[in-house]
């Protein structure tokens, strides 16, 4: 009996419990693997969006979305990396599949069965990575149009961690040319690096005239995210604000506008006073001190149940939180 089921296996002859092992392949160009049900399906979905600070995903944002799309299909998009996220999101269960797009080019990016998928999606997550790629290949693409449809017309829940994070914002860091830290953007606020999107890209509209910044305590972008601020206000925008958000920690953003912070370490909601930065000009160091209270700040600790509330309509805590104030002193941040 042995040597007959051995002959069988040389044979390449798949037994039927073999074959429900093995995880289904889709054709689609940009598709690197689905884990799950290859038949679409639809399902009701409610807006929400979710902003992630980076480094370990917060398993309890993904739930969160889920309920928001429950039995649907989940689409990730990103320009590198691998299907790291299939299996983890499949396995918290409620979803009909879960399928990863490598959009690493804009043939990609212009492919017709590329922009369909992703509309065909209950769940779009943005990979983390380099932002500078997404603009430069997926911007003024059908991908672009695909994602603004599902926030617009089918309000299905978006999100986005690090890289993906920073794009969902209605003015982002586009990264174009290269990363800049705290002491660089502080120095000259119209460094070369400093490359900011401002619309045109993707829409969210609870996050108009909004900067989000990750990895911000752990790599400590206070400063660069300050920056960011002085340079919306010198470039018009009359109340620039931003969401920084801590590695491990997410923010969850519902169809009213109302956010939590789930995670483990911390979320920082900015706005900027009415008047313009004193010094903000190419080579010169940033000085914007407005009587210590350029920008307002409330931090809100993240927790695993998602305790920690914020109002993005009229931009105040709803729990216990810490606020203070921040200010650039000659390129040098001050925290009060």
């Amino acid at each position: 009996m042995w040597l007959k089921f051995t002959l069988l296996l040389l044979l390449g002859i798949n037994f039927p419990q073999i074959a429900r092992a093995q995880a289904p392949q889709s054709t689609l160009p940009a598709s690197i693997g689905i884990t799950g049900d290859t038949t679409d399906v639809s399902v009701p979905t409610v807006n929400a969006y979710v902003l992630g600070g980076g480094s370990t995903d917060v398993k309890e944002a993904f739930q969160w979305m889920i309920e928001r799309a429950k039995g649907g299909d989940v689409v990730i998009i990103r320009a590198s990396g691998s299907t790291g996220y299939n299996d983890f999101i499949y396995g918290l269960g409620g979803v009909n599949s879960v399928e990863t797009l490598l959009i690493n080019s804009r043939e990609l990016a212009l492919h017709p069965s590329t922009a369909t998928r992703i509309r065909q999606a209950e769940l779009l997550f943005i990979a983390g990575g380099d932002q500078g790629n997404y603009v430069k290949f997926w911007q003024d693409t059908p991908v672009e149009d695909a994602i603004n449809y599902l926030i617009h017309v089918k309000k299905a829940p978006v999100g986005g961690t690090s890289a993906g994070c920073a794009v969902l914002g209605g003015v982002s860091f586009a990264a174009l040319n290269d990363g800049i830290n705290s002491a660089e953007a502080l120095a000259n606020p119209f460094d070369a690096k400093m490359t900011l999107l401002k619309g045109g890209f993707m829409d969210v509209p609870v996050l108009k005239n909004i900067i989000t910044d990750t990895h911000y305590s752990n790599r400590s972008r206070h400063g660069r995210h300050l920056a960011f601020l002085a340079r919306m206000k010198i470039d018009g925008i009359k109340r620039p604000k931003g969401i920084g958000v801590d590695e491990k920690t997410s923010v969850c953003i519902d169809e009213k506008g109302i956010a939590r912070v789930f995670g483990s370490q911390a979320a920082y909601f900015l706005v900027a006073n009415s008047r313009k930065p004193e010094t903000c000009e190419e080579g010169k160091r940033l000085t914007w001190h407005r009587k210590m209270r350029a920008v307002s700040i409330v931090k809100i600790a993240a927790t695993s149940e998602g305790v920690g509330k914020f109002d993005l309509n009229s931009w105040k805590p709803l729990t216990m939180a810490t606020s203070g104030y921040w200010f650039a002193e000659n390129g040098i941040l001050v925290e009060n």
